[in-house]
């Protein structure tokens, strides 16, 4: 379950509105695949040396946010991604030759390995960093309000739903982020994103998490979903599309 055995010290504290600059290395459910916790406070000095390493589209997107603390938090996600590839690539943060690719899913340029994709909500991120042929993740805080009943009618199957009427309200709530994230982190790899057929796509969350029927390209066969184990507070889901079998 999220929560256990991941050191939270990365995490904002009261009277600590700076926290460590460096990711937070978690475990990882699966070999070839390396998660990273990122903390997107920063200060507007420290801002300013990362945003040193973005491309000129990637300034142009930063100037698209309207406040500062969402500008602030793109370029910190951005670099710290930027930081990472560069190191499993051995090259310089600003000469990773990252793209919006096809519907926007970020990619690096004529290259098709390795794989990666971001999550992030509530000032934090979730990196994950891969040698599948595509990977995809989602992250929610586990108190989000959603109103389950009316939102499992539009995005879970009847099997998903019906499992979901004997839980008290808060449980419903909570499910259903549990699904949310599994088929999200699916969406995400995919790069369908919200166009996904998520009320289609059918989420066992037994003891192994697995995907019980979906349509092309979401059919069972191809697919892995791993919780990750995130500090405390969060669901996190990682998705494994591995497409060369369809």
């Amino acid at each position: 379950m999220p929560g256990r055995g991941v050191s939270v010290d990365a995490l904002p504290r009261a009277g600590n509105p700076l926290p460590p600059a460096a990711p937070l290395r978690l475990p990882s459910p699966i070999r070839g695949v390396a998660l990273w916790w990122c903390v997107l406070e920063r200060s507007a000095e420290a801002i300013d040396r990362l945003d040193r390493c973005l491309s000129d589209q990637e300034h142009a997107r930063a100037a698209r946010f309207g406040m500062d603390a969402l500008r602030y938090r793109y370029i910190a996600g951005r670099a710290t991604l930027r930081q990472l590839l560069g190191e499993r690539m051995g090259i310089t943060p600003d000469a990773v030759p990252l793209r919006r690719g096809p519907r926007g899913r970020p990619e690096l340029e004529g290259m098709g390995m390795p794989d990666f994709n971001v999550s992030n909500t509530a000032g934090v991120a979730l990196i994950a960093i891969a040698d599948e042929p595509r990977v995809g993740v989602d992250l929610e805080r586990q108190d989000r309000t959603v109103a389950a009943d009316k939102l499992a009618r539009k995005f879970l199957t009847a099997r998903e739903a019906q499992a979901l009427e004997s839980l008290t309200e808060d449980a419903r709530r909570r499910a259903f982020l549990r699904h949310w994230t599994c088929k999200e982190a699916m969406s995400k790899a995919t790069g369908d994103g919200l166009a996904a057929p998520f009320g289609r796509i059918d989420i066992d969350l037994g003891s192994t998490v697995r995907v019980v029927a979906g349509p092309a390209p979401y059919v069972p066969g191809d697919w892995a979903l791993y919780p990750v184990d995130v500090p405390e507070g969060f669901f996190a889901t990682l998705a494994l599309w591995r497409r060369d079998r369809s």
